[in-house]
């Protein structure tokens, strides 16, 4: 009987503190509203994690939220590098993200020092990267910082490879620029970079390589293990741009 009082009484201290808590918001004028749960505006956006757009909260004019997916496939040639060997490179994104924009000077008069925010979420990423290069009949090419040969007298030397980075729930932390330029629209930049661990990786070599020194599968496999380990993968680097549409 005795915790049964106990219980009753903070019961019933706990909804008189209630309804005197909402006594004091209603007499002093802060009653929630239905509509500050409503967006403020929208974006599209396009960028290195692919294309696609978010919903935009302001919660004041220093903080703010972003609701957003990226997606599709961006591809890039001739200029990703592995240990030594160099791959075409074809993404295929699939981000949901959530961030609270922190504008330092979202108060200040200057539209300009206004578009000025810190980025810092999480996103969930289940991204594949793939990697693909082509050598010549010939043709001199490195693996796991090993010089080969395509055989000259063979169809060439094909490496295709594959980056995944899969169901991964991973910390973000960037800073953009998104100034308004009208009273409804405005553009915006951010560069950044998600923290997303190793990522899964394969290589498959097919074609004859001569060299004098490690086998080329071999290579293969220790360059799989490198990309595997090496901290630079542990980052997925972030760079996009877009415009903004506020009501």
């Amino acid at each position: 009987m005795k915790t049964l009082r106990t219980v009753l009484a903070a019961s019933v201290l706990a909804a008189s503190g209630a309804a005197m808590a909402d006594t004091s918001v209603v007499k002093d004028g802060y009653v929630f509203e239905r509509n500050q749960l409503m967006p403020t505006g929208a974006r599209v956006e396009a960028g290195t994690t692919g294309y696609g757009g978010a919903l935009l909260w302001t919660a004041n004019p220093y903080v703010g939220l972003a609701l957003g997916y990226n997606g599709g496939d961006v591809s890039w040639s001739d200029d990703v590098k592995v240990n030594g060997s160099t791959y075409d490179l074809d993404m295929d994104n699939n981000n949901v993200y959530l961030n609270a924009e922190i504008r330092p000077w979202g108060a200040s008069a200057n539209r300009w020092a206004q578009g000025v925010y810190v980025a810092a979420g999480a996103a969930y990423l289940d991204n594949d990267y793939g990697l693909d290069r082509r050598v010549n009949p010939g043709e001199a090419f490195k693996v796991n910082n090993t010089n080969f040969i395509a055989d000259p007298n063979g169809s060439g030397v094909n490496i295709n490879g594959k980056m995944e980075y899969k169901n991964d729930i991973a910390p973000y932390l960037g800073l953009g620029f998104a100034p308004k330029i009208s009273k409804n629209w405005g553009v915006f930049g951010e560069v950044g970079a998600y923290y997303t661990g190793n990522p899964t990786v394969t290589l498959t070599g097919s074609g004859d390589a001569l060299t004098g020194g490690q086998d080329f599968q071999e290579a293969l496999r220790a360059e799989e293990q490198k990309i595997r380990n090496d901290d630079k993968y542990e980052w997925m680097p972030v760079g996009k741009v877009g415009v903004n549409y506020y009501w």
